[in-house]
């Protein structure tokens, strides 16, 4: 069984990613049963049937828009957010947006081409799961979780900058 990173710990995963095929309908979609990612598309064809499934996560693309998902977050126990090329940063704005303006509480999952370089800043922007590319070490992986012990700026793990966390002595004390 392939292995992913959760809430800094390497777990099973038991979910499915699934994908549409070239010139497949997403309103005609088989989606089987057992815990699945379905995409976007396939979600808001065939929302009415899904939402009533607790086995079922969506995946976005990285030009999709979080905002399709507004009513649903709360019935979603998955959201994954794939990153086509590790240049492709799109997905960090989806992380935030989903967390941040969505109020998503669930698990927010990376997959695709996702590197350990990366994962710390990941975490950063409120992605707490991590599927990483199966040539790479997972236990490797996990240790960029804690890379740095501080950061300098806000984010979605921690409000307040550094500045503002630290007491300074005053000048000419």
């Amino acid at each position: 069984m392939r292995k992913i990173i959760k809430d800094k710990a390497i777990v099973d995963d038991d979910w499915t990613v699934l994908t549409l095929a070239e010139g497949e309908a997403p309103e005609a979609f088989a989606v089987p049963a057992g815990k699945s990612l379905v995409p976007l598309a396939v979600w808001e064809a065939q929302r009415g049937n899904l939402r009533q499934r607790p086995d079922i996560g969506v995946w976005i693309a990285s030009h999709e828009r979080p905002e399709a998902l507004r009513d649903d977050v709360a019935a979603l126990p998955v959201i994954a957010v794939d990153f086509p090329k590790f240049s492709d940063g799109r997905g960090f704005s989806i992380a935030y947006n989903l967390r941040t303006r969505l109020a998503y509480q669930g698990e927010l999952r990376a997959i695709g081409d996702v590197l350990r370089d990366q994962m710390f800043y990941m975490q950063r922007v409120g992605f707490n799961a991590f599927a990483t590319r199966e040539d790479r070490s997972i236990e490797d992986a996990l240790k960029s979780l804690d890379d740095f012990s501080e950061a300098y700026q806000a984010a979605w793990d921690r409000k307040m900058p550094l500045y503002r966390r630290v007491q300074r002595a005053q000048a000419g004390n």
